[in-house]
């Protein structure tokens, strides 16, 4: 009797290194359907629409400016406060939504999760892939901004330098760091919910360690300690390359992206093998 063939046969996996990023190649027009409904979702039943991407940055910006610069005296290094702060909040954005989006990643999906089979990492890659769409209307914002103090405020030294060409290594450097912590709380927080509550807190404070408020120059021998946060070497990177201001290092950027691999690499293992029976704990 002649053997029967298959189109698709669905093992599971029995290795701790099979990732299954092959799978996720094989579904991707699934993926970019996950990406467009993730960024159609988000503000679909708001009056405002899309113009919270503007408003949200905007409002935390001027809070920041209000407390920190014009009470707080705290250093911008010679920039314009506004600007000094928005620009690290534009990348600090893009990597909070995509954490505390992917960290829900199984109590979000476990009802799609348990009647149809698809690579499941596909859903919080489709969540960090659609954020960048949110990051790229806020560059712009920045971008508004920038060109302004640039053009028309001569109280203020802006120098954009060569270090602009590596924006998009920075971004998609965040994008790594996000991903992979998100993988691994949403893979915590099936088993144990109150996780969330935690992140969400530890988020809020993870962002004041992470120069988009203080600059790296204000720390003093102690800066080192905090270039151990991958975050901070790279937000200060980013403002170095727009502004002239702040710190770039490829030694601190080369340890922020190894630990980003590394991150990513356990973040998938861990993904994978709490996807096998997750259903038994959501």
């Amino acid at each position: 009797m002649e053997e029967e063939k298959w189109d698709l046969v669905i093992k599971p996996r029995t290795s701790w290194m099979d990732l299954g990023l092959g799978d996720v190649w094989r579904y991707r027009d699934l993926l970019l359907l996950f990406v467009k409904r993730d960024f159609v979702a988000i503000y679909k039943q708001t009056i405002l629409g899309p113009l919270w991407f503007f408003i949200q940055p905007v409002l935390t910006t001027l809070m920041f400016w209000l407390i920190f610069s014009f009470f707080g005296k705290i250093s911008t290094e010679g920039m314009p406060p506004l600007l000094f702060y928005l620009a690290g909040l534009t990348l600090w954005n893009y990597f909070s939504d995509c954490l505390t989006k992917t960290s829900e990643t199984f109590t979000k999906n476990q009802n799609i999760f348990g009647k149809v089979f698809f690579p499941r990492f596909i859903v919080p890659l489709s969540i960090t892939v659609s954020s960048l769409l949110k990051f790229a209307i806020q560059l712009l914002l920045l971008l508004s901004v920038w060109g302004y103090y640039y053009l028309f405020d001569t109280n203020y030294t802006i120098s954009p330098n060569s270090a602009l060409l590596t924006v998009p290594v920075l971004v998609i450097m965040m994008a790594g760091l996000s991903l992979g912590f998100g993988v691994i709380f949403s893979s915590i927080t099936t088993k144990y919910k109150d996780m969330k509550f935690l992140l969400q807190f530890g988020v809020q404070l993870l962002m004041y360690a992470s120069s988009v408020v203080i600059p790296i120059s204000m720390m003093g021998k102690y800066a080192w300690i905090f270039k151990l946060n991958p975050m901070v070497n790279i937000i200060e990177a980013f403002k170095y390359a727009f502004l002239g201001a702040g710190e770039f290092s490829w030694f601190w950027l080369g340890y922020s992206f190894v630990f980003m691999l590394i991150l990513l690499f356990m973040g998938i293992i861990i993904f994978n093998r709490v996807e096998k029976s997750f259903m038994d704990t959501v």
